[in-house]
């Protein structure tokens, strides 16, 4: 058995903050039940007690929202003990949390450090870019806060990369963005396309990233990286550092370059269960941890088929020579046909960057370049 990834919403879509393009927000509104409040002890102890259970390998945990730090220091202190007191097999046990950064002090940063977390910690660029969408209940900005969590996460050396969202803004302004991210020291970067609302057609908020902003984005931000990595530089960007794995015949570890959906077991509040963090409604309800087996989730997961639909790919990206490093692309950016989730939104934008950037990723790489 591979390693198992869980991603669990502790404080399922509750936030202090009111981004202008959050994918859960809309995810929620569109469900029976928009929030399930905050997890209980007995619903995380079922979790970590049944997956350590199933794992063979390893168990990553990993925690968003919403904004997984509502639900208190005092819930993670007892995720901790739990994986201790349940991991029986003695497998490796790995905890991550994506926050917007805005509830972090002293106090959290050293559980972190001293838990081993990765932390993933939201931010848009310099305080114009950032605080355009990110802003707090009451309409305001929330860069300050943020800056002053990351300088906090420093201070304790916690493990903790860059999260940025890339909209319409960001993909027109991506060097102001890279160039305030390095002078902040900011060199683990992980930057990803904001979606457009599910059941609208794509392009029509001012949000909304577009192919053609999206190849802008792309070109401009590689020649950035690959400017300063070619002069002895490290700075991780997430995505490429995927395409250049899969250079190389390895497996990408970013579940959206893979070919399919991997097994994702994703966790509401109420311990509900949801094959992946982007598809976490109704219909795809696949059990529940307090009262199903891994074992019976997993066959409800096949049941719907959700992993064997994302497999399908249309007869144009079966013959695109770019096949091996789009596998066609996030699930969840593939417009739907008749037989399956079909041609990825992006597919013009990826074609033009690759034909742009693979031969000199290559050369990075160490492999010779596609032909």
């Amino acid at each position: 058995m591979p390693p198992i990834n869980l991603l669990i919403k502790p404080a399922s879509s509750s936030c202090n903050l009111r981004c202008g393009y959050c994918f859960y927000h809309d995810e929620a509104a569109k469900r029976i039940t928009k929030s399930y409040g905050m997890m209980s002890r007995e619903t995380i102890e079922a979790i970590v007690k049944k997956a350590l259970l199933h794992a063979t390998v390893s168990c990553t945990f990993g925690f968003q929202g919403g904004e997984p730090t509502l639900s208190g220091l005092d819930f993670f202190k007892t995720v901790v003990n739990l994986q201790n007191k349940h991991n029986v097999k003695n497998i490796t046990v790995n905890n991550a949390l994506q926050t917007n950064g805005t509830l972090i002090d002293d106090e959290w940063a050293a559980f972190f450090a001293k838990n081993k977390f990765l932390v993933g910690i939201s931010l848009d660029g310099h305080q114009s870019l950032h605080d355009f969408y990110r802003k707090d209940i009451s309409g305001n900005g929330t860069f300050a806060r943020v800056m002053q969590s990351i300088e906090t996460l420093k201070r304790h050396n916690v493990d903790f990369n860059v999260l940025t969202v890339v909209t319409a803004q960001t993909a027109k302004n991506i060097k102001e963005v890279y160039l305030f991210l390095m002078k902040n020291g900011l060199t683990y970067q992980q930057y990803i396309p904001c979606l457009d609302p599910m059941d609208e057609k794509n392009g029509g908020h001012r949000y909304s990233l577009t192919p053609q902003l999206y190849v802008r984005f792309l070109k401009n931000l590689f020649d950035l990286w690959y400017k300063d990595r070619a002069s002895g530089k490290f700075i991780y960007n997430r995505y490429f550092e995927n395409l250049a794995a899969l250079l190389q015949g390895q497996r990408p570890e970013s579940c959206d370059m893979n070919g399919m959906c991997s097994i994702q077991y994703a966790f509401e509040a109420d311990g509900g269960c949801y094959p992946c963090d982007f598809y976490m409604l109704d219909n795809y309800y696949i059990g529940n941890i307090n009262t199903d087996s891994m074992e019976t989730i997993d066959q409800n997961c096949r049941r719907i088929g959700f992993i064997e639909q994302s497999a399908y790919l249309p007869e144009q990206c079966q013959s695109c020579r770019w096949i091996r490093l789009c596998h066609g692309g996030c699930r969840r950016n593939r417009v739907a046909d008749a037989s399956g989730p079909g041609l990825n939104y992006f597919c013009e934008a990826y074609q033009e960057f690759f034909k742009y950037a693979i031969p000199r990723l290559a050369g990075l790489a160490g492999v010779a370049t596609m032909a």
